[in-house]
């Protein structure tokens, strides 16, 4: 087993981790300044002006499935193609650009985008790619995706009421959703919205994904969410609700029925890159933590010589290094085995990723006093976002239960209703379960 990246990951986590630290970072200061300025729901400039310097350096698109991975036009997906790098690869690029917030959206990486544009890579048609995914890939519109509720444990997809009917040679949407993670944003132009086309199917074949663009009439923004006080601008949470919504019958994706499997496919990948940027978000916590404590003294003696914070220094690199192995192994499994094999080390990954942040973050603002709460050092609002993904793309609870079940089923006793039941197989739902918060989303 090698554990040093070979000479393309490095190449690519190289020119990622170089890119930031030449143009990302030095631009903290201008990036809050035009932040903080004017209207909340607006372009930044900074990241449009990074964007290009991106896009033209050809660190772009970065998590875009290779070509032999598409299940749809195989023949033309060249056409709707980034570099084409693993989840492997992807995985440490992800890492990089988990240290600065605005770091994702500068390479055109940033969720929902990226399982957005995997979605119609994977199951779109010619016609929705070349009107919706071309100018997403090109960084030109932005997009959100609709699935939880607010009235439904929306962690189980099956719950979900939002109601999808066909008239003619149109369907017609009828619900309301909320943290619709993306629809603040003044380019946010296409929503991938799952609802119900058929409330007698079977469980998992109710379901169905259906493009909706955002200025249809019958789309209202009812409220903007704030995660622990933050707004999260200009990207923003929204509950929206649908009211007679009409879109063609050509803006169903894959067929009716199929939204289950849909999101099935989005979420593994999804939930890889969220816990490889939390990795990056760990580490500059870490590094915050570690200069702050060098810089104080307290009872006669710098801090860092407290031997309560030589300990917890210690666990956190610890638990990091543990963390970004359980993650590399989930993404090396998902590119030789597929995302099916890899369901129990990608629902591992998702429980401790988050968790693990939170305690180094928590000790960085204690390391950090008063300051640790202010929005001084940025901790108080990676503490939010990190709170965050133990809801997103399935909470704790659905992942710890599909890990016990998996678990449970190597050790089948000979006979007995334990035996039946775990002989029954798992749901599609056990795979790591759905989002309870899409605000997870914006991560």
């Amino acid at each position: 087993m090698d554990f040093q990246p070979t000479e393309r990951q490095a190449y690519w986590r190289d020119r990622v981790r170089d890119f930031i630290e030449a143009h990302v970072r030095p631009n903290m200061n201008v990036f809050h300044a035009q932040e903080a300025e004017g209207e909340r729901w607006k372009v930044i400039q900074i990241i449009e002006d990074k964007k290009k310097l991106a896009k033209d350096a050809g660190i772009w698109n970065l998590f875009m499935p290779p070509r032999n991975d598409s299940h749809h036009h195989v023949d033309d997906t060249f056409e709707f193609e980034g570099p084409g790098l693993t989840n492997l690869e992807y995985a440490l690029c992800a890492e990089e650009m988990g240290r600065i917030g605005w770091a994702s959206e500068v390479f055109n990486c940033s969720a929902p985008d990226t399982g957005n544009m995997e979605v119609f890579h994977r199951y779109g048609t010619r016609e929705q790619k070349e009107q919706w995914l071309n100018p997403i890939m090109n960084g030109e519109i932005r997009s959100a995706f609709l699935m939880t509720e607010p009235f439904t444990a929306s962690s189980d997809a099956t719950n979900i009421e939002t109601r999808i009917e066909r008239d003619g040679d149109e369907y017609v949407i009828n619900g309301r959703k909320w943290w619709s993670s993306g629809l603040g944003d003044p380019r946010c132009k296409i929503s991938i919205v799952m609802g119900k086309t058929d409330f007698s199917a079977g469980r998992h074949a109710q379901q169905s994904m259906l493009l909706m663009p955002n200025d249809a009439p019958g789309v209202n923004i009812l409220r903007h969410l704030p995660v622990f006080g933050y707004d999260d601008a200009p990207h923003g949470h929204m509950e929206v609700e649908m009211k007679d919504v009409r879109v063609p019958v050509t803006n169903m994706l894959l067929g009716e029925g199929r939204g289950f499997e849909i999101a099935q496919g989005r979420l593994g990948p999804g939930r890889i890159h969220h816990c490889m940027r939390t990795i990056g978000t760990a580490e500059e916590a870490l590094a915050k933590m570690c200069k702050r404590l060098q810089e104080r003294e307290a009872f006669g003696k710098p801090i860092y010589k407290h031997s309560v914070w030589e300990e917890r220094v210690a666990r956190a690199r610890i638990d990091i290094d543990m963390t970004r192995l359980l993650c590399l192994k989930a993404a090396d499994m998902m590119d030789k085995v597929g995302n099916k094999s890899a369901k129990q080390e990608i629902a591992m990954i998702k429980v401790q990723a988050p968790n693990m942040a939170l305690k180094i973050i928590d000790d960085a603002i204690q390391a950090h006093g008063g300051g640790g709460v202010s929005d001084d050092y940025g901790l108080a609002s990676a503490y939010a976002h990190q709170r965050t993904l133990r809801l997103a793309d399935g909470p704790d609870e659905v992942h710890a239960r599909s890990i016990a079940r998996m678990e449970f089923g190597k050790h089948i006793p000979e006979a007995g209703p334990t035996a039946n039941a775990l002989r029954g197989g798992s749901t599609a739902n056990d795979g790591g379960g759905f989002s309870s918060g899409d605000m997870g989303a914006t991560r």
